[in-house]
């Protein structure tokens, strides 16, 4: 490591921020912290079990439903420590190393979700457009393939971000504007060249969210004329019915990114709380959500959920 990156032989850390005017040991946010990650371990960990033990969910859908639930586990997870460390006992210094896997982390299962609302936008093109070789199509294989490529695309496409940025020198404040280590947030600290690092981060997120966006768009407008050609108005209704908790993903997980991206870009006049809050945002509420959205608007989930509801109230009477 480059010598301006250690004080003497101490090793280089970096001071985590909370959210600006709470105090560290505010106990009014480390409680809704727990319960929201409590939430989503419950929410996303139900899922993944539901679609394993019922045999009526196996299924292309929900194979692809069980990878965004573990996208968002990851997710949340990469940022637990950090959060949780700060809030409840007000620890905000990370090392170097670690706030790099972190950062790592972080970026790798945000391309993993992208990747995988793709393939899920890719399943309702095929149910909707071509229903009669949807079984044909989407196969096991063809599923697994799928997953094993967002996979490896989410861990190759940053690992060179976590590289670059390795070897740079830091030698202004160490002080981070967010409660964990995001590579833009990183960068503004760097006091060498960071062109070569802003490019192949630009880079990056085209080939994942640019391309994901752009492909999610265009499945899209091929559902949408596909279902305008339907003529039957119930049929049309059900067909967008189908999409709507896909829809809704996409939304809960792109509209913070877009903000976060923008506001890194051109929002440094904002007050940091805006950052903070918008960041968390991105990060936490997407795996907190996407296991409601999928139960309420997916009618076998929500059957399976009333199931083992009365079966548990049945249970507890005997």
């Amino acid at each position: 490591m480059s010598s301006s990156n250690r004080t003497g032989s101490s090793p280089l850390t970096f001071i985590l921020s909370g959210i600006p005017g709470l105090l560290m040991s505010s106990y009014w946010m480390a409680l809704p912290l727990c319960c929201l990650y409590l939430l989503m371990l419950l929410g996303n960990c139900a899922l993944l079990w539901m679609i394993k033990t019922d045999h009526s969910l196996h299924r292309p859908m929900y194979y692809f439903l069980s990878m965004l639930a573990m996208a968002d586990l990851g997710l949340s997870l990469s940022t637990l420590p950090t959060m949780l460390a700060i809030f409840w006992f007000e620890s905000t210094s990370l090392h170097f190393e670690a706030c790099i896997v972190q950062m790592y982390f972080i970026h790798s299962f945000s391309a993993i979700e992208s990747g995988v609302l793709v393939a899920m936008a890719f399943d309702r093109f095929v149910a909707i457009c071509y229903p009669l070789r949807y079984a044909s199509v989407l196969t096991s294989s063809l599923i697994t393939k799928a997953g094993g490529a967002i996979f490896m695309r989410g861990i190759c496409v940053v690992l060179p971000v976590a590289i670059l940025i390795k070897k740079m020198p830091f030698c202004r404040s160490r002080v981070l504007s967010h409660s964990f280590c995001l590579h833009q947030d990183m960068l503004r600290l760097v006091c060498g060249d960071v062109r070569v690092n802003s490019l192949y981060g630009l880079t990056a997120v085209i080939l994942t969210k640019g391309l994901d966006s752009l492909s999610i768009l265009l499945s899209y407008m091929m559902i949408i004329r596909a279902i305008l050609n339907i003529v039957s108005q119930e049929a049309r209704a059900k067909a967008f019915r189908t999409c709507i908790s896909h829809l809704c993903a996409i939304l809960i997980f792109y509209i913070p990114l877009i903000g976060l991206s923008i506001i890194h870009r051109f929002g440094k006049h904002l007050p940091p709380l805006t950052h903070s809050l918008l960041a968390d945002t991105y990060l936490l509420v997407p795996p907190v959500l996407n296991p409601l959205v999928y139960s309420w608007k997916t009618k076998q989930i929500r059957r399976r959920i009333l199931i083992l509801l009365c079966w548990r109230g049945t249970q507890q009477r005997v």
